[in-house]
């Protein structure tokens, strides 16, 4: 059975707070000393007695803490955090401040098996699923460190969260809790490859965080070429499992598409997306691609984007740019995990 506080809802902490034959109400002192402020020592909750501390302790209860090993700050004001896990492996997470909204995007696993060619996360490889506990943690470190109020959190940093959906949810769940950090299910974002079956479940959930899919190309051929899930998950199967969710939930779908140079940025391929996503209730996101050591692409041309972009709104789809931001210290979309490759890559070259 986990032991980790950090992973329990409300109501799991009451049923262990009873165990003890504690009163309901310190179960709510936990939850919100965990999640409101960030405490980590189950010794420091001195709302318990110190012979109840003494037993939670001693039949192995604990609180998840990841260690911030390394923090680096963008130029344009992007931080990100290079996390260890208690069990050696390694996570990052970015602090984004666009005029003065806080954004934390976490990572779900470490590594990712899905391999996206112009992802530095894929090219490291999947190790594990991180445990809600460990995702939730990201943003109490986070928090605890800067001194904010995070306005939004995403589910985009590194791995497939719809390949973790349980921790995911779990996560989702516990961040919106009122006692806790109250991000409202609105204000959180999950973003897949795409994997259908997964979003239909999405869709039958009782909660609704905002969903973006990452197409990044409307044919099949280009996206079976940059997402290599796509020979798995075919573009008909996803586009039958977004109009199940847009007409499941009445919730409005985000396209993510990034714009690689030479590869998906042609005319001809803004016209088929706009072909595929016109049965659907979708607002389009175009992001600058951000080279890396892992992969050999270049972004595509500001002016082309644009241009695409253009197209998309004059067939009636809301688009916003996302533009480069964090590059200077590889926080910014498909980087996460970069530092590592580039450590590998020298290693591979000394030998």
């Amino acid at each position: 059975m986990d032991k980790d506080f950090k992973n329990k809802t409300p109501e799991e902490l009451k049923a262990i707070v009873a165990k003890y034959g504690g009163k309901e109400y310190l179960s709510k002192y936990i939850f919100t000393y965990l999640h409101q402020h960030n405490l980590n020592d189950i010794n420091l909750m001195t709302t318990l007695s110190k012979d109840m501390r003494k037993r939670i302790v001693d039949d192995g209860y604990y609180i998840t803490q990841l260690k911030i090993e390394a923090k680096l700050v963008d130029p344009d004001g992007t931080v990100k955090y290079l996390f260890q896990t208690a069990d050696g492996n390694k996570i990052e997470s970015v602090l984004l401040d666009e005029n003065g909204r806080k954004t934390i995007c976490v990572s779900t696993q470490v590594g990712c098996r899905l391999g996206c060619k112009f992802c530095a996360t894929g090219a490291l490889g999947f190790q594990r699923n991180l445990d809600a506990g460990e995702i939730i943690d990201q943003v109490s470190a986070i928090c605890a460190d800067s001194g904010c109020k995070v306005n939004n959190l995403v589910y985009m940093g590194m791995g497939e969260p719809l390949e973790n959906y349980d921790n995911t949810m779990r996560a989702v769940r516990i961040n919106a809790t009122e006692i806790g950090k109250q991000i409202g299910f609105r204000r959180q974002t999950i973003s897949t490859v795409g994997i259908p079956e997964a979003i239909r479940k999405l869709a039958d959930e009782d909660v609704f965080p905002r969903l973006a899919v990452s197409l990044h190309s409307a044919d099949d051929g280009v996206r079976k070429e940059i997402v290599p899930a796509a020979h798995k998950y075919s573009l008909k199967e996803l586009l039958s499992a977004m109009k199940y969710y847009n007409e499941t939930t009445g919730r409005r779908i985000t396209i993510e598409y990034c714009m690689i140079d030479g590869v998906n940025d042609s005319f001809d391929l803004a016209r088929k997306l706009i072909q595929y996503i016109r049965p659907l209730k979708v607002g389009v996101n175009l992001i600058e691609y951000n080279p890396h050591p892992g992969a050999d692409y270049q972004p595509a041309r500001r002016e082309q984007i644009k241009e695409f972009k253009d197209m998309l709104m004059q067939a009636g789809f809301e688009t916003i740019i996302r533009f480069r931001r964090g590059q200077a210290v590889k926080a910014a979309c498909g980087q996460l995990g970069a530092d590592r490759l580039s450590e590998n890559k020298t290693k591979d070259e000394d030998e």
